[in-house]
């Protein structure tokens, strides 16, 4: 299901003093050992199919998982051959924690995923849709509300499906009053609205979950970047608007209810994610355990939920020009499907692809930080640099380079610096994707959504790379504008 694709950076991961991301000790120089090459390699070839795949229907899971086997088998030998004891014990300690951390993250996704499966099924997500649709509002209006909306959603939701749940509504206007533009510019300001709601919350993005995994930003510090996400979004739309036409006011009346027990799913839903913070700040575990009660917790009620709801009974759509004969002989021998709700099917709906490429990639990643090569990245970046310039290089960086690997190549780095640098980085990484199209989940789902009907009946894209492109300027400025707002409310030396 493409509205929970990738999806949900949902959550929590925390905070054990040694991470993948941020390691107790620095790894051993093998840089300099043959062989070593193949690692940085494989790595960047595995990278390039995930791009080439993308349009020749390889799944961007598999060149990951094969490059990160690669890369850890390379790192074996390497360190096999070296012989030495203190070393060998190091990579597979590295190893170890690579993959207890990866796991732990890979179960808050799948709980996330599987939670906002079931509120799509049980029409949450149609409702806001239907609500936005039946106020009467003009397009201008509308432009600023799913942009608001966007921004307060992505916190809880995740970027991508706010934005995949709120372009629906930007469609529906689109296709009532014909105007493609309205389409594109309120399809840019879903994307800079939601990327930018997710980048100050740790449930927002993967990254920003990353980030509060490796212990680097708390939970409550992740709200002072409110301010500068808020400018980061506020500065284009204001000037997009200006473009968006206002008189025409679109009303639609068609009702959707929720089903029965949608307010049970939201509800359990938030107690997840209470159990999942307070399990971390209270109990000092790991926040993975109160996201699989809470999944234990929506079986549980879709077990007993099941038994009593009736199941939905779907019909066929019989095509017109039947006569009521041939429609009653059809219907005598038609047996209707009948669903029942089953959280369990959710389960089965979930992007496993999406899953086993953040697998893939952050293992991979780890594997070239167990070489040592990140370190002198860092150095190069950091202490050369400096790290003012270096965070903001990472945002634009974001923007051609998808922005997991680049976090966690920065996590992995473990750069010194301070605090209000941290934050910095955990804004730029989430809130520079927004530049491109192709930068963000969201841009490039939403170029496959945003497709309107033209004056010949094709359908035909109408957020592009291209239509983007021509508001980057805007989208730049807000950028701007948020970085010199955030060094205005933190120490950045």
């Amino acid at each position: 299901m493409r509205h929970v694709h990738a999806l949900i950076a949902l959550l929590i991961s925390l905070a054990t003093p040694t991470t993948i991301f941020a390691a107790s000790e620095l790894p051993p120089d093998m840089t300099g050992k043959s062989f070593a090459w193949i690692i940085v390699a494989a790595f960047i070839i595995a990278y390039f199919l995930v791009v080439w795949g993308e349009k020749h229907k390889l799944k961007k899971s598999v060149p990951t998982l094969i490059g990160a086997g690669i890369i850890w088998i390379i790192v074996g030998i390497i360190y096999v051959a070296e012989g030495n004891p203190e070393h060998i014990a190091s990579m597979r300690a590295g190893f170890d924690e690579s993959i207890v951390e990866i796991g732990q993250l890979t179960f808050f996704l799948i709980t996330a995923m599987t939670y906002v499966i079931t509120m799509q099924e049980r029409n949450v997500f149609q409702v806001i849709r239907y609500r936005f649709l039946r106020a009467g509002l003009s397009q201008r209006q509308i432009f600023w509300a799913t942009g608001a909306a966007a921004f307060v959603l992505s916190p809880v939701l995740d970027n991508l499906t706010t934005a995949l749940a709120l372009v629906s509504v930007v469609l529906a206007v689109g296709t009532a009053t014909g105007d493609r533009k309205f389409v594109t510019l309120s399809a840019i300001n879903l994307v800079v609205a939601a990327n930018a709601g997710g980048a100050y919350s740790p449930f927002g993005d993967i990254t920003t979950l990353m980030v509060w995994q490796s212990g680097k930003v708390s939970f409550f510090e992740f709200f002072s970047i409110f301010i500068p996400s808020l400018v980061n979004w506020l500065v284009p739309a204001l000037i997009m608007s200006f473009a968006v036409k206002a008189p025409e006011i679109v009303s639609f009346n068609r009702p959707v209810a929720l089903k029965s027990g949608a307010w049970t799913v939201i509800g359990l839903f938030a107690l997840t994610l209470l159990m999942a913070v307070s399990a971390h700040l209270f109990l000092d575990l790991p926040p993975v355990i109160g996201m699989t009660t809470g999944l234990g917790l929506l079986l549980l009620f879709g077990c007993s939920f099941g038994e009593c709801e009736p199941p939905q009974i779907e019909e066929p759509e019989l095509p017109s020009g039947f006569t009521e004969e041939m429609v009653a002989y059809l219907r005598e021998g038609f047996t209707p499907i009948q669903r029942a709700f089953n959280p369990m099917s959710s389960v089965r709906q979930l992007e496993w692809d999406t899953l086993l490429f953040f697998f893939g990639i952050l293992l991979a990643v780890s594997g070239v930080a167990q070489m040592g090569y990140l370190v002198k990245l860092s150095a190069l970046a950091y202490e050369t640099l400096g790290p003012t310039p270096t965070n903001i290089a990472i945002g634009v960086l974001s923007a051609v380079v998808d922005n997991i690997p680049t976090m966690s190549a920065v996590l992995n780095m473990d750069p010194d610096m301070v605090q209000g640098q941290w934050m910095l980085v955990t804004l730029t990484a989430g809130v520079g994707g927004s530049l491109l199209s192709i930068g963000s989940a969201a841009g490039v789902t939403l170029m496959n959504e945003a497709k309107m009907h033209d004056d010949d009946g094709r359908l035909v894209q109408v957020y592009t790379f291209m239509s983007h492109l021509r508001w980057s300027w805007a989208i730049a400025l807000g950028y701007a504008a948020s970085i010199w707002v955030h060094t205005l409310l933190h120490t950045m030396h």
